[in-house]
C-alpha cells in the first residue's frame, strides 16, 4: 500500500476510502493508476423534465460518471421551469428515481425565467443548490437587485447568466475575424461584459454572494479581478471549449455554435491567464446535449450547447497540465477544492481511479450522453477512466 501513496491526489480527501478499496481490489494497486477525487460540475444541463429525448437524469449520470464526476448542479431552465417548490418537486422526484451520482437542481431566479418576477426563493432555497436563470441573463437592474437582497437574506449565491439581450443584435458566434470572413452575424463581447459589470455594482450594493457563468471575454475577466481586489463576495467559472479553442478554430458546423461563443485568441489567453493567477475559480462543462437534427443547422441555425462532461478532463489534462500551463494540483482545484469551498459541499471521499498515461481519440459514438455534439471531435488526448466511486458504490467501469 504504501507505493500507491504518491498516486492519491489530494490524499487528505480521499486517502483513507482508496486504501480502504484497494484492500477489496488490490489489481487496482499498479503504478500506472492514478486516484483522483471526485470532480465536481456547478453547471450541467440534464433536461429532464421536459427535454429526456436530450438527455435525462440517468444518461447524465452515466456520463458524468464516466468523466469522474460525481456531484453536478443542473441548471433550472427545463419544463416547468424549476421556479417554485411545486415544479422543482417535479425535477427533484426525477433525480430520486434515477440518479448514479449526487444530483443537486438549481432554482430559478425569475418567475418561468421571464426575468419579469422575482421566484419565491424563500420556498426553495432548503433544497437547490443555488438560483440561476441560466440561458438568459436578468435585464431588469431593479429584479437584480431584489433577487440579490432576498438571496443574501438566505446565504445563498445568485449564479448568473451575464447577457445583454438588446446587444446579442441576432448574432450566432463571436464578433470577430471568422465572422467578418465567413459573412456570419456576430455577438459582441460587450453583450456579456456590459451585464458583469451591472452586476458588479449590484453586488457592491447589496453585499450578496455573486458567481458569473460561463465567462468568455478579457474584460469579463479584468472586471472580475478588480471586484475581487475590492473585497467583493465574486467567484466566477469558465468551460473547457473558452481555454481550448479560439475563434479563429471555428468550423461550419454546429457543433462550434455555443452561448456565450468561442471568442478571439487574445480572450482565450485573458482566461488562461485567469486560471492561473486565480481570478477565475473553477472549470464547468456547460455539459448542453443536443439531438443531432438540432445541431446539424450549420452555425447559423443550430442550437448553442456542447456535450461535454465526460471528456472535460482528458481534454484539460492533456492540453492544460501537459503542456505546462498549469499543475495538476491547479486542475484539482479548479475542480474539486474551489466548487466545494464556493458552494458550501464538503468532500465526501468520491474518487476516480485514471490512467494519466493511456492515449485515447475524442470519439463521440462512445459518449453514454445522448448528446454527441462536441468540438473536440477526433481530438487526441491522454487520461482514460477505468473506475468512479460515490458513496462507496462503483457508478462507472470500463
Amino acid at each position: 500500500m504504501e507505493g500507491i501513496k504518491a498516486l492519491i491526489k489530494h490524499p487528505n480527501i480521499i486517502k483513507d476510502n482508496v486504501l480502504k478499496f484497494l484492500k477489496d481490489h488490490p489489481k487496482y494497486n499498479q503504478k500506472n493508476y492514478t486516484f483522483l477525487p471526485g470532480f465536481i460540475d456547478v453547471h450541467v444541463h440534464f433536461r429532464e423534465p421536459g427535454f429526456s429525448y436530450k438527455e435525462t437524469i440517468l444518461t447524465g449520470s452515466r456520463a458524468a460518471a464516466k468523466g469522474g464526476y460525481t456531484l453536478v448542479a443542473t441548471m433550472p431552465n427545463l419544463k416547468p421551469v424549476s421556479d417554485t417548490l411545486e415544479h422543482l418537486e417535479i425535477q427533484i422526484n426525477l433525480i430520486n428515481k434515477s440518479n448514479l451520482i449526487s444530483v443537486v437542481p438549481y432554482g430559478a431566479i425569475t418567475l418561468y425565467e421571464e426575468g419579469k418576477e422575482v421566484a419565491p426563493l424563500e420556498e426553495v432555497a432548503h433544497k437547490v443548490f443555488a438560483f440561476s436563470d441560466d440561458g438568459k441573463g436578468v435585464q431588469n437592474e431593479k429584479i437584480m437587485k431584489e433577487a440579490m437582497l432576498r438571496a443574501k437574506a438566505l446565504d445563498k449565491v445568485i449564479v448568473a447568466h451575464c447577457e445583454v439581450s438588446k446587444l446579442v443584435k441576432g448574432g450566432y458566434i463571436h464578433d470577430g475575424e471568422y465572422a467578418k470572413k465567413h459573412h456570419h452575424i456576430g455577438i459582441s463581447s460587450a453583450s456579456e461584459y456590459e451585464e458583469v459589470k451591472r452586476d458588479l455594482k449590484l453586488v457592491k450594493e447589496t453585499g450578496c454572494k455573486f458567481h458569473v457563468c460561463h465567462v468568455s471575454t478579457k474584460e469579463s475577466v479584468e472586471l472580475i479581478r478588480k471586484a475581487k481586489k475590492q473585497g467583493l463576495d465574486v467567484t466566477c467559472e469558465t468551460a473547457p471549449h473558452y481555454l481550448l479553442l479560439n475563434d479563429s478554430m471555428l468550423k461550419e458546423n454546429g457543433y462550434f455554435k455555443i452561448n456565450p461563443p468561442i471568442r478571439s485568441k487574445k480572450d482565450q489567453e485573458a482566461l488562461i491567464e485567469g486560471i492561473k493567477d486565480g481570478t477565475i475559480d473553477m472549470i464547468a462543462t456547460d455539459h448542453a446535449p443536443h439531438t443531432e437534427d438540432e445541431k446539424n443547422q450549420g452555425l447559423k441555425n443550430s442550437l448553442f450547447g456542447a456535450s461535454g462532461i465526460e471528456i472535460a478532463f482528458p481534454l484539460l489534462y492533456t492540453y492544460l497540465v501537459k503542456e505546462k500551463v498549469i499543475t495538476l494540483d491547479k486542475l484539482l482545484e479548479l475542480l474539486v477544492t474551489n466548487p466545494a469551498k464556493r458552494f458550501g459541499y464538503q468532500p465526501i471521499g468520491d474518487f476516480s481511479v485514471w490512467d494519466l498515461n493511456k492515449k485515447a481519440v475524442i470519439d463521440n459514438a462512445k459518449f453514454l450522453s445522448k448528446g454527441k455534439n462536441t468540438p473536440f471531435q477526433g481530438y487526441n488526448v491522454f487520461g482514460v477512466n477505468y473506475l468512479t466511486i460515490h458513496d462507496d458504490k462503483v457508478v462507472y467501469k470500463r
